[in-house]
Formats: structure tokens, sequence, C-alpha cells
């Protein structure tokens, strides 16, 4: 059996744990602790170490995905849980702008820890404030070749649809690797 680890990561409330949860056949191991925001549309609590959750594709391979804290004060787990990473997905919440360059750094940040394929997600699109995808990327100053997808992390079909584009970029290079 092939097991492959994928990170989560993105700022303080952009879904990274709805993500995962939405999406593990396990109970997700959450490391959240209670938080006070003073602001109704932020949670009320926050990852402090990581998330941790398990899909099995098949007999063959078993993905772990590993979520980032997304609170600046828990970055030193970034580099921890990248390690050994063969992929990543960078949540951005499309209904916050003001956390776009936030979801740049991180990207940035992850990409220097190792040089793997990953997506960018647009979360929270069903929501009414939701950027475009298209304006997303060009706030992000994203390449046309960076793969940004839609995404709504509370729906499994979604968060699956994700999954899988950054499962074919990680094959794909696995294979332009091997020959």
């Amino acid at each position: 059996m092939f097991t492959l680890k994928m990170v989560v990561t993105g700022p303080f409330n952009s879904g990274k744990t709805e993500f995962i949860r939405s999406v593990s056949e396990i109970d997700v191991v959450s490391t959240e602790k209670k938080i006070s925001s003073g602001n109704e549309r932020i949670k009320n609590t926050t990852t402090v170490a990581m998330d941790f959750g398990r899909i099995t594709i098949d007999e063959e391979l078993v993905l772990y995905l590993f979520g980032t804290p997304g609170q600046k004060r828990f970055d030193f787990m970034w580099e921890i849980l990248s390690e050994g990473m063969l992929g990543f997905v960078v949540m951005v919440d499309s209904t916050r702008p003001e956390t776009f360059r936030e979801s740049r750094s991180i990207l940035e940040t992850f990409r220097a820890y190792a040089p793997t394929p990953y997506v960018v997600t647009a979360n929270k699109q069903d929501c009414q404030d939701a950027w475009d995808v298209e304006d997303m990327r060009i706030a992000l100053r994203l390449d046309p070749n960076v793969k940004l997808l839609p995404c709504v992390a509370r729906d499994k079909e979604s968060v699956k649809i994700v999954l899988l584009e950054l499962l074919f970029s990680i094959l794909a290079e696995m294979d332009f690797q091997e020959s």
C-alpha cells in the first residue's frame, strides 16, 4: 500500500479543518482550542498544532491529510507538518480579501519548504459575497498555470475535486521523475 501525505494550509478561518472533516473517513484528530474573536463572522476555535484525516482511494493508495494552524503564532508547526509532504492545498477564504496577501505569503512559504505540486482553493464560493475565481487569481498574483479551484469546504464532492486535482498533479510529477 502506498501512502501519500498532503498538507492543507491557509490563513486563520479559511476552512482547513472543515475541508479535512468533510472528506475524512476517520474522525479527524484535531487540536482546536477556544478563542474569543469578537466577530461573529469569525469562528470561536483555532487549530493550535494540526488536524489529521485519512482517505482510502483504493487498496493501493491512502491519502493522509494534515491541516496546519492558520494563526501566525503557531506557524512554527508549518515546517514540521510539511516534512514528507508530496503536495499541498492553500485554502483562501474568497469572502475575505483582507486575507489574500497572507494567503500568498503562506503559498510562498510552503513552496520554499518543498518543491511539490500544489493547488489553491477559492473557498466559500457558496457565499453571496465571495469573489469571482478569476478576480482572485489576479489579486493573488497567481500564474495562469497554477490551479485555482472553486471550493466549498463543507461539501464533500467539492473537496474531492480539489484533492483529485492535487493527486493528478502529484502522480504526473512522479511519472515525470521516473522517466
